[in-house]
């Protein structure tokens, strides 16, 4: 597998608590349209900007904890999720989410680094059968 993307920013996605002021927002300053994802937790909307796609929103997830406020989420390329999460927990983070499929998406999982930030790591699905 060709390692380029690993360590590379690869996806934003906003959690929030007002979808449609959110959307309404991104729409009138950044010119934003929204393409409609079904997910069995509720509709993600994929941020859309001259037909490309350039991050997602949702509602805040159950499992955020409670008084959390809306922000953005940043997901890393990794080549090998698993393996990543292993490496990442000897070097002192704490796993948040554990490693979940996305289907048509691929593998991610959150995580908070040693000093407490939290991110999203993800082998995308194009990447998880090299």
């Amino acid at each position: 597998m060709d390692e380029s993307g690993h360590g590379l920013f690869f996806w934003n996605e906003l959690l929030t608590n007002d979808l449609e002021k959110a959307k309404a927002f991104y729409a009138a300053t950044l010119g934003w349209s929204f393409d409609e994802m079904p997910m069995p937790e509720g509709t993600y909307y994929v941020a859309m900007l001259n037909d490309e796609p350039v991050g997602g929103l949702m509602t805040m997830p159950a499992e955020v904890p409670a008084g959390t406020p809306p922000h953005w989420l940043n997901y890393v390329e990794v080549k090998d999720i698993d393996k990543s999460i292993v490496q990442a927990q000897q070097a002192g983070a704490t796993i948040l989410k554990q490693p979940t499929d996305v289907p048509e998406v691929g593998r991610l999982a959150i995580i908070a680094d040693p000093t407490g930030a939290v991110m999203g790591w993800i082998t995308p699905t194009s990447h998880s059968d090299d």
